[in-house]
């Protein structure tokens, strides 16, 4: 140990065995299933192209994916907690390739809503196990941890987005769904067989900026207190509006009439604005996450909350005012990811933070309900946008995202160094 730095030492020498390689499996399998929401748009165009059946009623698809994946992950923790990380992700691997293999021969509504209840499953597998193995690996470094892992999620679409557009236009989405989900779910599957169950460092010395419990509290126990609560708030507020954004930005510009804009970027390339501004919103989604898990690491959870839940705001704001010129589409759309995927690398460190390490996959997992809590607003920006105005929406969500920044340094800040100072006192 030096500082507080924990260097992790294996068991048999190898370089598997390494904290930071298993960090690098987590993250990979996180890439692998992000696809399945973020690249969820491309294929909503060219479904409705041949059924007719009407957006909307293919964007429950997302709505039932977001639900799935996120409130069963608790379920998934758990089993996390108790048999290791190695079974649950090669079973989700195969759940994730199953559901986009009934993607591409779903010939009803129904036929997409269970697939999506079964890549749902599949992809919370993933997500519940790689980011409470990032907690479990690194008591000393949660935010950067689960920052990195959560970047998976974030990014992973970053790389496959162009390929993705180019294949459904050269072969169509059925085909589409065919390779990536295949191709997708083997890489998952090989990688959980490379998968350890995380042993508990000793004398690992946490960062005293960041205020931390002394205890492991259950699942069960965690639900009883109201901080936890407050945080689950917070956690629904911002969601939101982010979520908003990823299942509606293809809806947004093309009520904006910009999405076909072709755009030429720095390399040479000519891109629709649309295409190009999914992958710089991966990309931002992802570099957040890591860069804003380290930097709560160093300066506290609810001040980095401050800071980036008010940005969130403002980013929408913009949105809101200038979003209607290509260029500004193209600086405020990615502003809006790379404020709101902060999310999900400072609430699982939080959350590990209060509520302790020992059950921190089935802790985290709870709290990751609140993803699926705020896919249930999601619907109401189809509402509130009709005739093509967005301004309501944006205006709404960025009001929630500044009033969570501020709760979160005058409400939840007191609240939670109550709570940890209480704990620590009966702990002792």
């Amino acid at each position: 140990m030096t500082g507080n730095h924990f260097i992790a030492k294996p068991s048999h020498h190898s370089l598997i065995h390494n904290r930071w390689m298993q960090l690098v499996f987590g993250i990979v399998c996180m890439a692998m299933i992000a696809n399945l929401q973020y690249g969820w748009t491309l294929f909503v165009n060219p479904i409705n192209a041949k059924y007719h059946w009407g957006k909307a009623a293919i964007q429950v698809s997302f709505t039932i994916f977001v639900l799935v994946e996120t409130w069963l992950v608790p379920v998934e923790g758990y089993l996390v907690d108790r048999f290791g990380p190695r079974p649950v992700i090669a079973v989700g691997g195969v759940l994730a390739a199953i559901g986009w293999l009934m993607n591409a021969y779903a010939d009803s509504l129904m036929g997409f809503y269970v697939a999506a209840v079964i890549s749902g499953v599949g992809a919370g597998c993933v997500y519940g196990t790689a980011v409470g193995n990032a907690l479990k690996w690194f008591p000393d470094k949660r935010g950067l941890a689960a920052g990195l892992t959560a970047a998976g999620f974030g990014a992973g679409a970053a790389l496959t987005v162009i390929p993705i557009a180019n294949m459904i236009h050269s072969s169509g989405y059925e085909y589409t769904f065919q390779f990536f989900g295949v191709a997708q779910g083997l890489i998952i599957f090989i990688l959980a067989l490379l998968l350890i169950r995380p042993t508990a460092p000793k004398g690992v010395q946490v960062s005293q900026r960041v205020a931390s419990v002394k205890r492991d509290y259950s699942t069960s126990a965690m639900l009883k207190t109201s901080v936890f609560w407050v945080i689950y708030v917070l956690f629904v507020a911002v969601a939101a509006g982010g979520l908003m954004a990823t299942a509606q930005i293809q809806p947004i510009a093309a009520d904006y009439g910009i999405a076909k804009i072709p755009i030429t970027t720095i390399f040479g390339s000519t891109l629709p604005l649309l295409t190009l501004v999914l992958s710089i919103d991966s990309l931002c989604n992802g570099f957040t996450r890591p860069v804003t898990g380290f930097i709560s690491d160093l300066i506290g959870r609810e001040n980095t909350m401050l800071v980036v839940f008010i940005g969130e705001g403002l980013a929408l704001l913009g949105l809101m005012n200038y979003g209607h010129d290509p260029m500004m589409f193209l600086i405020f759309a990615p502003m809006v990811f790379l404020f709101w995927g902060e999310i999900f690398s400072i609430f699982p460190a939080i959350c590990a933070d209060t509520f302790g390490i020992k059950n921190a996959a089935g802790n985290a997992g709870a709290l990751y309900t609140a993803k699926g809590t705020a896919s249930l607003i999601v619907p109401i920006a189809s509402v509130l946008s009709k005739g093509g105005n967005w301004n309501r929406v944006f205006l709404l969500s960025a009001l929630i995202a500044i009033a969570a920044g501020l709760a979160a340094k005058f409400i939840l800040a007191p609240m939670r160094a109550r709570f940890i100072h209480e704990a620590n006192q009966t702990h002792t």
